[in-house]
């Protein structure tokens, strides 16, 4: 039997609402990406040139540490990882996420929250941090929590 789980990170809660629809959907597992050390408001101040989350997207070998690894990644044959774009990427601990967890064989897919920036290139810059042997797919981006859109991408994956 496959089974599915749905990782996600999500900073102001956006993410997470989209992502736990997702697991529902899918019937998967959720697991959140949560950062050793939480993200503030003003840590994510992104007109702040000093703020955190400025400082981590400005350098891209930045790896935020994370609290938990899914200790029992090998029993999932599709994992969805979900993210809020910052500055037209993925948040520096997906990187993290990917680079600590062995994905050969599995399929992993992305998805996005935002409000106007599109994945476009997205999935090619954090794939290069995902395991060689994965199936990586390009992911959708979602502008809303929209329920028949989501279950409409679901089907389309033909999982």
């Amino acid at each position: 039997m496959r089974k599915t789980l749905v990782a996600y990170f999500s900073a102001t809660g956006n993410t997470a609402k989209l992502a736990k629809c997702l697991s529902e959907t899918v019937r998967g597992d959720l697991f959140e990406i949560k950062p050793v050390e939480i993200y503030t408001h003003a840590d994510l101040n992104w007109r702040d040139k000093t703020s955190r989350s400025t400082l981590e997207m400005n350098d891209v070998s930045s790896r935020p540490k994370i609290a938990d690894k899914v200790s029992n990644i090998n029993d999932y044959d599709t994992i969805f990882v979900g993210f809020p774009i910052w500055w037209y990427t993925a948040p520096r601990i997906i990187n993290t996420f990917l680079e600590i967890h062995d994905f050969s064989g599995k399929t992993v897919i992305p998805f996005a929250t935002s409000g106007g920036s599109e994945m476009d290139d997205i999935a090619d810059k954090i794939k290069t941090s995902c395991s060689e042997k994965a199936d990586f797919k390009s992911g959708k981006r979602f502008s809303d929590y929209d329920v028949d859109i989501l279950k409409n991408w679901v089907d389309s994956l033909n999982l």
